[in-house]
């Protein structure tokens, strides 16, 4: 592509044009690597969930919480009892956030950074014989509906469109009610990745 680049040229680059016209292609190539995040195949990822046997239960239960840490959720109710782990619901990140892990793959960042998306995860631990127990890893994945216009633009952000015939001069800022949040299903990629860092990852 590079050679083709030079043979379109009306004239013949110099040594130093044709250097930094090399540098230039090969950082936006180094880029776009970079920025080219896996996608992730649900098929060939680990599966969410694994058999483990009793004697592990407390190991793999601190595990989970320091994995849960490790990916910035924030654990809001965990019972041994009912042997289950919830986190806090955690806002999606977006391609600008590479170094946060709960938006898995390029598609799920790209939407992440178009959309309000957020996520929370549940780690359930079942005795299946008195021998075993198996840990599942399921996340719940929202998207935000925000009701309305949000009247963020001057003028229309001071007083409220809704009603308009409602003489009430309180001032609004910003959308004219509360936000919604819908179900999106699961997120198989992280689900998988939770499991994956469970089972394999040194924690660090």
């Amino acid at each position: 592509m590079l050679a083709n680049v030079v043979l379109l040229t009306e004239e013949p680059m110099s040594a130093r044009r044709r250097t930094i016209f090399s540098i230039a292609v090969l950082l936006c190539a180094a880029l776009s690597g970079c920025l080219s995040l896996p996608t992730g195949n649900p098929r060939t990822a680990a599966p969410p969930a694994v058999q483990i046997p009793a004697a592990q239960r407390d190991q793999m239960w601190e595990r989970a919480i320091a994995v849960l840490h490790e990916m910035h959720f924030l654990v809001a109710r965990e019972s041994k009892l009912e042997g289950v782990i919830e986190t806090e619901f955690r806002a999606g990140s977006s391609l600008l956030e590479p170094w946060n892990r709960d938006s898995v793959g390029y598609a799920n960042r790209l939407e992440s950074t178009l959309q309000s998306i957020r996520r929370r995860v549940t780690i359930s631990f079942q005795e299946t014989s008195p021998d075993y127990i198996m840990i599942l890893v399921s996340v719940d994945k929202q998207i935000e509906d925000v009701p309305g216009l949000a009247a963020n633009y001057e003028g229309g952000a001071t007083f409220s469109e809704s009603q308009p015939l409602q003489r009430d001069l309180d001032q609004v800022i910003g959308q004219a009610g509360p936000s919604r949040w819908l179900p999106r299903g699961s997120d198989p990629l992280l689900e998988a990745e939770i499991m994956r860092r469970l089972r394999f990852d040194d924690l660090h």
